[in-house]
């Protein structure tokens, strides 16, 4: 079952007697398959001898590869995937790049965690701009296209602040619009 997801995944790692290995299949968006691999690596490290033998397949992008469509009459390769989508079979997974994304100015979990823990006592709670709050690039599925909607409109507001996050322009910008620690503003 696993070799037949070969030609739709990017990466292959397997778990044999605490030791990881790793066939990459196709090219990561810079280095989430690095970041994914080291998550397993931290995840054997915290975990030793309680995780047991096992082969996963990663879709490191963000859009699903398993449609529900095409596999009704035959069993979908188990793809482990950073997103999910109702017409999708993928496996949905933490992404892993969120412990570290040297190209998107993502730091160390550590670091963040700390950073964001900071970040959160600058503004009360009660002093919060009482709105829901997202920030992530929406062209990337459906649902979050559609999420852009909960805007304020001219004839509502919905008490949500959405933003669409322009990844080319952040790296012009050096990242100044998405450090975590600078969006603890809503509540």
């Amino acid at each position: 079952m696993v070799e037949s997801g070969k030609n739709i995944s990017q990466l292959r790692i397997v778990i044999k007697q605490g030791k990881t290995y790793v066939e990459t299949y196709g090219d990561s968006f810079q280095t989430r398959d690095l970041f994914t691999v080291w998550g397993i690596v931290q995840l054997l490290r915290l975990y030793p001898g309680r995780v047991p033998d096992l082969e996963l397949l990663f879709e490191t992008g963000d859009k699903t590869v398993l449609d529900k469509q095409k596999f009704q009459a035959v069993t979908p390769p188990p793809i482990f995937s950073y997103c999910g989508q109702n017409n999708a079979l993928d496996i949905v997974f933490p992404d892993w790049s969120f412990w570290g994304w040297a190209e998107t100015g993502i730091k160390p979990w550590e670091k963040v965690l700390k950073d964001i823990q900071e970040g959160n006592k600058k503004i009360k709670w009660k002093d919060r701009v009482p709105y829901a709050f997202w920030k992530g690039n929406t062209h990337v599925s459906s649902t979050r296209y559609k999420l852009r909607m909960c805007n304020a409109t001219d004839q509502h507001d919905w008490n949500a602040r959405i933003y669409s996050l322009h990844w080319d322009k952040e790296i012009e910008q050096g990242f100044k619009n998405t450090k975590l620690e600078d969006q603890c503003t809503h509540r």
